[in-house]
């Protein structure tokens, strides 16, 4: 199998999974309890906090455990929507935002918040005069993710965080593709929430952190007992904390090596696809992107046909987003930056990762050449299924 779709999700290291196996094991305490048991339990999930701040450059108390980058992006959007709410009622995102942004804006706006959707230009960027000329007294809230997981697109998070302060905006910025890829140091990006995941970064599934800048106003989301700074109630799931925490440093440690590997592999993939693939179109080539990503648009084939097609020839891809699966509609995102239906829904994601290799990258281009011949030669006999 050739693995092409680590934007999705990635296979736990093996450092990860021997650091989480005594958490699973011998040490399986509960953190909240008072005796030896229940604290050598809490002593890992703080040296993981004090170890994840460290790679990030923030304090400690700015980490915040929960169960997914959706969950935190969610604790980050409600949060401070009703922590703020009596104070203003404007909330400004983007149109190319994960669905987990998305849709919990689309939740604020029927509890009476009020939502500016920033579009992007033609490279999936959004422009800082846009952004600065929706910003009102009311605005509470900036939300721009820090690159696109499905175009691999790096927004001006510095710039944007400049904006907001100087309004007394808040900013959350969706960092889950960009921690290991990009050098995300916290403290100077100039966000005041973020969230990483684990299994973004070859850490398990179920955790992820939410970075809160120190004297953030936020209201929680989940209510219990007092775990995490009674910010987010429920067991900590130490083993998943441990892990996360070893696929911080590990991301963190191989981030500029690997990087500059993939960006050659990445490179010679997206060459190899245009000497052999004709009408083809790299979305938002032009613009700085993490990278291990890559989006593209063929004419006259389906991109969901060809995912499967490749499939069959053991290569795993995406059309985009992974919570998408299933929904007919094309990318937003591709639709965002000018992209019409017919192209976007032609379209699929490559996202490279650490046990991809550069054979894997020429067996991908010749398999993903025979496959769109192939399915232009069937469009081609059955006629345009272009919709109307």
């Amino acid at each position: 199998m050739i693995y092409l779709d680590h934007n999705a999700t990635t296979p736990l290291h093996p450092r990860v999974f021997e650091a989480m196996l005594p958490y699973l094991r011998e040490r399986w305490g509960n953190p909240s309890s008072p005796y030896r048991f229940g604290n050598q339990a809490r002593a890992a999930v703080e040296r993981s906090r004090r170890r994840i701040a460290e790679c990030l450059s923030c304090s400690p108390t700015e980490i915040l455990f929960c169960s997914s980058g959706t969950e935190a992006d969610n604790l980050a959007l409600r949060g401070v929507a009703h922590a703020l709410g009596a104070r203003g009622n404007h909330i400004v995102t983007t149109a190319i935002e994960h669905h987990a942004v998305l849709n919990t804006c689309k939740a604020l706006e029927s509890e009476g918040f009020r939502i500016t959707y920033l579009p992007v230009n033609e490279d999936g960027i959004v422009q800082i005069e846009t952004l600065a000329s929706v910003l009102d007294d009311q605005t509470i809230l900036v939300s721009v993710m820090h690159a696109n997981n499905e175009t691999g697109v790096i927004q001006p998070i510095k710039e944007i965080a400049d904006i907001a302060r100087k309004r007394g905006v808040l900013l959350h910025s969706d960092t889950v593709q960009t921690v290991g890829k990009l050098n995300v140091q916290l403290a100077d990006l100039g966000v005041d929430l973020a969230p990483v995941s684990a299994h973004k970064i070859y850490g398990p599934k179920g955790i992820a952190a939410l970075y809160v800048r120190e004297g953030t106003p936020l209201a929680p989301v989940i209510t219990g007992g007092a775990q995490e700074g009674g910010l987010r109630a429920g067991t900590e799931n130490v083993a998943g904390i441990v892990g996360l925490a070893e696929a911080v440093a590990l991301a963190v440690e191989h981030r500029e090596t690997e990087g500059k590997r993939l960006a050659i592999l990445r490179d010679r993939l997206e060459k190899g696809v245009r000497e052999s693939i004709r009408e083809v179109r790299i979305n938002g080539a032009r613009a700085p992107r993490v990278p291990n990503t890559s989006n593209m648009s063929f004419s006259g084939v389906d991109g969901e046909s060809i995912v499967l097609g490749l499939d069959l020839c053991g290569i795993c891809l995406s059309t985009g987003s992974a919570c998408s699966t299933g929904d007919p509609e094309p990318s937003h995102v591709l639709m965002a930056m000018g992209i019409n239906a017919r192209e976007a829904q032609g379209s699929i994601r490559i996202s490279l990762g650490r046990d991809t290799e550069r054979d894997d990258i020429d067996a991908t281009v010749q398999a993903l050449a025979a496959t769109v011949e192939r399915l232009r030669a069937v469009s081609s006999i059955q006629g345009s299924t272009e919709p109307q």
